[in-house]
């Protein structure tokens, strides 16, 4: 005879269903009760397709491109001008494209998320796709082979392609798109790394190497096989409510490393090479750094002060015993520095503790230097359903911050919610460029130059679709399609026979003006 079974029911799991609903349910309204706003998870609309007819459907996607157009149009100027700048090397006489039409070639590629230089060949060199993409941007006079751009990447100086990104960035903080969005009049830049791809053979003179477990773990003589790797540092425009826009970054390289010590490039190395691009980028700009706890040392924070940047870097437990130390003894003399709120359902006590002395070996005279810091440390409670019960819960979580400013009620809610906890946006961000769409790990090509180059066009055509999908006018479109679904209903509207001639006319003579929800 068999065993009974344990196993629930199918309508003991509805009715399982149904009581940890009415859980969640009266949890809400308890904490709507006291004062506590539940978090709303934004997410794709479920209905059914809205338009009633072709027509309906049409004019829908009309909009939706000239939309996107727009902002495309009003910053392709300013990349364009750039862009012309870099020099050319090849022989003149047996030019078939400009330049800046491989250029602008390339960055489309990213912006309609091509996923191969293969796809982009087949795809959007269609006759209605190429057609309507020579209506939508005069510069393609004829897109070119993948080849064609592949070969110039690997032989012009890629670096400039961000630089034109870089423009695109100035333009919009002139023009103040971003002041809703600072943290203590600060623009919050958040830094991190992220592997490219890794592969088993040496392809390039400049990628990384490590050990990787061996398969023959079971003989003692094997020797470790080794895995070669691309390694980016990058650095993001880290707004509150999910804006995270590409800014720059950092390829680590072996030739970047210490030959005499035999070290690989790390990402502090690049850290510092690219703070000093920064510096030179946005010399004048405030600046809010946003670091993960690889970065709390002195050196680093040292060169956020020598830069007059200010900065939110995570405290791990494990890390600066002395400053821990300190924070546990001052606390006692500093026993105001606290603050209690209410912050969405959670409930967080904040205390601080300012102007803990920190003193460093200095990396090159190994003699100690003295630093003045901050810490705070949030302490929060929620409550919420347990999985697979009815039962309510009672979560808890802490989180510490080293901070340049000394810290006060006045800022400690901006500059940790709204800054240091926003951090995680350049790791969404890594997210959506690895996942949804733009082929982060993808290998374009095996030149070390051209990866680069790729790598570069792919987040200005990141950042861009950023841009379209926060203006008031696309707001919709994404909340209704998601962002990826948003891109889609565009790409196939350019590859389809939607658009006619008048579309074309009206979308060339629309003021092109950049305004984020």
């Amino acid at each position: 005879m068999s065993k009974p079974s344990h196993r629930p029911g199918r309508e003991a799991i509805k009715e399982q269903k149904k009581a940890r609903k009415k859980a969640q349910r009266e949890l809400r309204q308890r904490q709507k009760e006291q004062g506590l706003r539940a978090p709303e998870k934004p997410a794709q609309s479920n209905r059914t397709c809205p338009y009633q007819t072709p027509e309906e459907e049409r004019a829908a996607r009309v909009d939706a491109v000239s939309q996107q157009v727009k902002v495309y149009r009003a910053l392709l100027p300013v990349l364009l001008k750039r862009l012309s700048k870099i020099s050319d090397p090849r022989n003149p006489r047996k030019l078939r494209h400009k330049l800046t039409v491989l250029m602008v070639y390339g960055i489309l590629c990213f912006a309609f998320q091509m996923s191969s230089r293969r796809q982009a060949n087949q795809q959007m060199t269609r006759p209605v796709f190429e057609a309507n993409l020579r209506q939508l941007f005069p510069d393609l006079e004829e897109l070119p082979h993948q080849d064609t751009l592949a070969r110039l990447l690997a032989r012009i100086d890629v670096s400039q392609i961000e630089a034109a990104h870089l423009d695109m960035i100035r333009q919009l903080i002139r023009g103040k798109k971003f002041g809703r969005y600072l943290i203590g009049q600060c623009y919050p830049i958040a830094v991190d790394g992220s592997q490219k791809f890794t592969r088993a053979e040496r392809w390039d003179g400049e990628c990384l190497e490590r050990k990787v477990r061996s398969k023959k773990e079971e003989d003692p003589t094997a020797e470790p096989e080794k895995a070669y790797y691309a390694y980016v540092l990058e650095a993001n425009l880290a707004f509150a409510h999910g804006l995270v826009i590409p800014l720059l970054s950092e390829v680590l390289s072996a030739s970047q490393g210490d030959s005499q010590s035999h070290k690989q490039d790390c990402e502090h190395r690049a850290f510092r090479r690219l703070a000093q691009r920064l510096k030179q980028a946005f010399s004048h700009l405030p600046i809010l750094l946003l670091l993960d706890g690889l970065y709390a040392n002195g050196p680093i924070m040292a060169l956020c002060r020598q830069n007059n940047w200010d900065f939110m870097i995570v405290l791990q437990d494990d890390s600066l015993p002395s400053v821990w130390e300190e924070i546990e003894g001052l606390k006692k003399f500093q026993s105001a520095n606290q603050w209690f709120q209410r912050w969405g359902h959670r409930r967080q006590q904040f205390w601080w503790v300012n102007d803990i002395e920190y003193r460093y070996a200095d990396p090159l005279t190994q003699r100690q230097k003295p630093l003045k810091v901050h810490a705070v440390i949030c302490e929060e409670s929620w409550e919420e359903i347990a999985p697979g019960s009815t039962e309510v819960v009672k979560k808890t979580s802490r989180h510490a911050w080293l901070s340049d400013q000394p810290l006060h009620r006045n800022n400690v809610h901006s500059r940790c919610n709204l800054g240091a906890r926003h951090r995680w946006g350049i790791e969404t961000g890594f997210l959506v460029e690895k996942h949804h769409g733009y082929q982060y790990e993808h290998c374009f090509s095996y030149d070390w130059e051209a990866m680069r180059g790729y790598h570069y066009l792919m987040r200005l055509g990141h950042a861009l679709n950023i841009l379209a999908h926060y203006s008031y006018a696309l707001a919709n479109y994404v909340r209704d399609l998601g962002a990826r679904g948003l891109i889609e209903f565009v790409r196939s509207t350019i590859a389809g026979l939607w658009l006619k001639a008048e579309d074309f006319l009206q979308m060339a003579s629309a003021a092109c003006q950049i305004r984020l929800e």
